[in-house]
């Protein structure tokens, strides 16, 4: 964050202080549910005192939380580190926050996951540090349409006519990023017609994982302002590319000035480490997808037909490789690797834990990633027989993390067993729905 909203030095902790110091009226006090729904409560500056120290009072059941009514108060206590005044409304301040019942950490809750993988990462003497690559359509208020009606290229990515119809909004956002010191390095009109990708710096998980939770708060809200409506959906439109949300993961020791996974001397300048770390990730990949895929619509993505632009650019198999984009992991430089399998829908801080927990077993374990592969896995996938394919829907995802024990217990017995019921319930939901594509293939069999 920038020195105009960032926490006042002379206020340490204090939100009442960075309230009367900043003009801020309200606060939202948030936290994100298993399904990475953002819930809130709007606290006058007047009363944050209180609840910073005792927390917003929530119902756990009503949000997506494996509780029940008759559970206690869930308190969500909020981490004044994560403090954000929004650029577009500067009165309120965003702030994120982790979620107790009766003085205890409710083991379940994202954020609270995801902050117990960072300690064991950190009794290893490593820290994990991401950067993330959401990418998002702007579509009509209704959702059932892009929103610029002459975006209508076959060839869409990097349009400057297209991104400049939406300047607007896109600057909007990026100039609040700007404001906030995320460090946005670039802005560009992505591969389906009406999405679009912004960029900013890498940070540690955690801290990637509030501004990405922000993130997604913010573009909906300026995209509203605007008349329009944003969406990471992973699959939105038949036949154009899907929302990814790419993750670039490097490890670094405590004090974050030496890069654990840089090493001139090896393959792709991947260290040993950063080998068996990626090992940890091919090697719980498909159990991985229940958390990285977490929806019954992101399985249209990562198992798509060719799109009008030519490519998905999503994986289907489990592989890795050099600077080549149709894989499930690249290498693009030396000290770092890109993800390429999670989508819009995954949760901010679910993502960054399972990343954690598959990479921390996979060093543990000294797990071997295996030989990469170079061929153009869009041309020439079939010819792969080593590389395992991606789960075909929720189901088989949610099948293979119930199979992974070392994954689930890494994620914590609590969360894995609420995930796995309520994530049950999503797919139970959906096959008991009924289709018009039933009564148009069925009604005169």
């Amino acid at each position: 964050m920038d020195k105009g909203l960032a926490m006042p030095a002379d206020a340490e902790s204090d939100l009442e202080k960075f309230a009367q110091a900043r003009g801020v009226k309200y606060f939202m006090v948030s936290y994100t549910d298993l399904f990475g729904g953002q819930r809130a409560k709007l606290v006058p500056a007047q009363a944050i005192s209180a609840m910073q120290k005792d927390g917003a009072g929530f119902a756990g059941f009503a949000t997506w939380l494996d509780l029940t009514p008759a559970h206690p108060d869930m308190l969500a206590l909020p981490d004044p580190h994560s403090v954000i005044q929004l650029p577009w409304k500067p009165d309120v301040a965003w702030l994120a926050s982790d979620c107790l019942m009766d003085g205890k950490s409710v083991a379940q809750a994202p954020r609270n996951t995801l902050k117990r993988l960072v300690a064991e990462a950190a009794e290893l003497g490593i820290s994990v540090k991401t950067g993330v690559e959401p990418e998002f359509f702007l579509t009509t208020q209704d959702g059932k349409q892009i929103s610029d009606q002459y975006d209508t290229a076959s060839k869409s990515c990097y349009d400057q006519q297209a991104v400049m119809r939406r300047y607007d909004v896109i600057v909007e956002i990026c100039d609040s990023m700007l404001h906030l010191g995320w460090r946005p390095y670039q802005n560009d009109h992505e591969d389906a017609n009406g999405q679009f990708e912004i960029n900013w710096a890498f940070d540690d998980v955690l801290a990637t994982a509030d501004k990405h939770s922000f993130f997604k708060f913010m573009v909906k809200s300026i995209a509203e302002k605007h008349g329009l409506r944003a969406t990471f959906m992973p699959k939105p439109f038949q036949g154009l590319t899907g929302n990814g949300c790419h993750a670039h993961i490097s490890v670094w020791d405590l004090g974050g000035k030496t890069n654990a996974f840089a090493d001139d001397q090896k393959e792709l300048g991947l260290s040993e480490q950063g080998r068996n770390f990626l090992g940890g990730i091919m090697k719980h990949a498909s159990a991985l997808a229940a958390i990285t895929n977490p929806t019954v619509n992101s399985y249209k993505r990562i198992n798509a037909p060719r799109t009008i632009s030519g490519a998905t650019w999503a994986p289907n198999t489990v592989t890795w490789t050099g600077n080549n984009r149709t894989h499930m992991v690249r290498v693009p430089g030396p000290g770092r690797f890109e993800l390429r399998l999670p989508d819009g829908a995954a949760n901010p801080y679910l993502m960054q834990a399972v990343i954690i927990a598959a990479g921390l077993d996979g060093i543990r374990t000294k797990a071997d990633p295996g030989p990469r592969s170079d061929i153009d896995m869009y041309k020439d996938g079939h010819t792969i027989t080593s590389g395992p394919k991606l789960p075909l829907n929720l189901l088989d995802a949610l099948r293979e993390f119930e199979k992974n024990r070392e994954l689930m217990k890494a994620l914590g017995d609590e969360f894995s067993s609420a995930y796995l019921k309520l994530k049950h319930g999503e797919w139970n939901s959906y096959a008991s729905h009924f289709t018009e594509w039933e009564r148009q293939t069925t009604l005169d069999i």
